[in-house]
């Protein structure tokens, strides 16, 4: 594997537990709605920063 080469992730950070009652997080995997909604057309390089941002804060979180 390269220095420079992406970590494998699965291919989405959601777990179905979407919420985002509250503020515009979801409770479930941690990401913006507008994350979510522009998931399928980032970059690996843009998912991959969200990952990171998202990990560190603890999520994916299957109970909400």
């Amino acid at each position: 594997m390269a220095d420079d080469a992406l970590p494998e992730r699965p291919d989405t950070p959601c777990v179905a537990v979407c919420s985002t009652t509250f503020d515009e997080i979801c409770r479930g995997c941690g990401r913006s709605y507008v994350e979510v909604a522009h998931w399928v057309s980032m970059s690996a390089e843009e998912k991959e920063k969200v990952w990171v941002r998202i990990l560190s804060q603890g999520y994916p979180r299957r109970n909400g």
